[in-house]
């Protein structure tokens, strides 16, 4: 019997631009996959439900139904629930991206394309299709071998005991792979969107920073020119002290004592300006650290002030009430050898669920309490005697209650309402503080007193290593 060859993998393209499909067709095509077009998310429906392609790439913004609609409706259909989506956006903003997650897209691609992106990320989640598809048939296989076995052990009663424990030791096993695949994957793609942020805040400080440059090279000639100009008129002045008719008016009109004054003003503004700018930029860079994806010695409070920065706008005010003060007491704690960027996100979870717990603690308080209330966080940081960097991070908010509190960094544990929350921030935190950096973390709470994260780093892995043969 000849085995019939495999099935070409299908791509249905979908997206209202017919420029973006040739673009995205080019991408792909050297890859043997056979690719299917749509311009409009009702076509993509027939299109997926008729030819059942492997993968879909989604465009967002649609005339008609969008695409968030449209994975809506691909995933509440069993014909075409199973088939991985792709979102294609050229928006930056992660609320619609979380969005589209939710709805049940596995990733997303934000334009303009770049080729080796569209294929790694297409190769990726086909990967995985193929992957979820071959777990579902050996599940298959064991449900019939269990059947198989049980129907045995009707037969067979003495061998009853054995049997029993041999379906236990395979459903455990099958279980921990499921659970090990399903966590696999999500870290797979928590890395990739902390790597698509990362790059997105490196290119927005790089594009700002030559325009910025340009700006504040500029400011010193431009003083020096004008300070040349205003000699000249005050010589001008000196030597013709009698200007004629039309010139005394033209002088008067323009006030030039005030355009004298003023315009050193503004140049110093426009200075202060471009260095607030730099400033800005700086963070950003600080923040991403894409260049510093291997351990190193860092200052850990400028990773946290340009976590601030990037947090910045949800600090300005909770629930229309009164903004977020921060409270920083920083110590001498030295630089700290760690993975930057990781623990940049670690920061980033912690102070982000801190503004949504203060932002939704006011929301239960009536309009005056809330108008009174004044949230703040805290930020200290120390260096304890067993050369261990502590940072603390609390908020005045409501607190956690203990059955809440004991199962945080338990993975997909979340309190936050559908579509505001993936219960993976503070679980991916315990694995970098945890694993990773060889430190600890732990979260102090009641209901009523607030909430406080407490991590202690060790300032090198060599005090790390040194500790941890000492506890065994």
């Amino acid at each position: 019997m000849i085995n019939a060859p495999p099935e070409p993998v299908r791509i249905l393209l979908v997206d209202d631009t017919p420029t973006n499909l040739v673009v995205l067709s080019e991408s792909i095509q050297d890859q043997g996959w056979v690719i299917l077009f749509a311009t409009d998310g009702e076509t993509a429906i027939e299109q997926a439900e008729y030819a059942k392609p492997d993968l879909i790439l989604l465009d967002v913004m649609m005339p008609g139904i969008n695409g968030f609609e449209t994975c809506q409706r691909l995933k509440s259909s069993q014909l075409t629930a199973e088939i991985p989506i792709i979102f294609m956006t050229a928006l930056s903003d992660t609320v619609d991206k979380v969005k589209g997650l939710n709805l049940g897209a596995v990733d997303y691609i934000t334009k303009p394309f770049q080729q080796e992106e569209v294929v790694a990320r297409v190769g990726m989640q086909l990967r995985l299709h193929q992957m979820n598809r071959q777990l579902e048939e050996k599940n298959q296989l064991l449900n019939q071998k269990i059947a198989e076995q049980a129907k045995t052990e009707a037969e067979l009663q003495q061998l009853t005991g054995e049997l029993e424990q041999r379906v236990q030791t395979r459903t455990a096993e099958l279980s921990e792979a499921v659970e090990n695949l399903k966590q696999a994957q999500v870290h797979l793609v928590q890395s990739e969107k902390m790597s698509s942020l990362g790059q997105m805040v490196a290119g927005i400080a790089h594009e700002i920073n030559n325009p910025v440059n340009f700006i504040y090279g500029n400011l010193r000639p431009a003083q020096d020119y004008f300070q040349e100009l205003i000699e000249l008129v005050d010589h001008y002045q000196q030597c013709y002290p009698q200007p004629d008719e039309a010139l005394q008016e033209h002088l008067a009109e323009v006030d030039l004592p005030f355009l004298k004054k003023d315009t050193y003003k503004l140049l110093e503004s426009l200075k202060l300006g471009a260095d607030r700018i730099r400033q800005i930029v700086l963070s950003l860079r600080n923040f991403s650290r894409l260049d510093e994806a291997d351990i190193k010695s860092v200052n850990l409070h400028e990773g946290i002030d340009s976590t601030l920065l990037i947090l910045q706008h949800k600090l300005r005010g909770v629930a229309g009430a009164h903004p977020v003060e921060v409270v920083k007491n920083y110590s001498e704690i030295g630089e700290i050898e760690c993975f930057p960027s990781q623990l940049n996100q670690v920061f980033m979870n912690i102070l982000a669920n801190a503004i949504d717990a203060l932002e939704e603690h006011v929301k239960t308080l009536d309009k005056p309490e809330a108008e009174s209330f004044l949230p703040v966080v805290n930020i200290s940081t120390e260096l304890s005697s067993d050369q261990y960097a502590i940072i603390k991070i609390s908020d005045n908010g409501p607190g956690i209650p203990e059955h809440i509190r004991t199962r945080l960094f338990d993975p997909f544990f979340t309190t936050k309402s559908v579509g505001k929350g993936t219960g993976l921030g503070l679980s991916i935190s315990h694995q970098i503080v945890v694993d990773k950096h060889r430190g600890e973390i732990e979260c102090v709470s009641a209901p009523g007193e607030g909430t406080c994260f407490v991590m202690k780093i060790p300032r090198s892995q060599a005090i790390a290593a040194t500790t941890s043969s000492l506890a065994q």
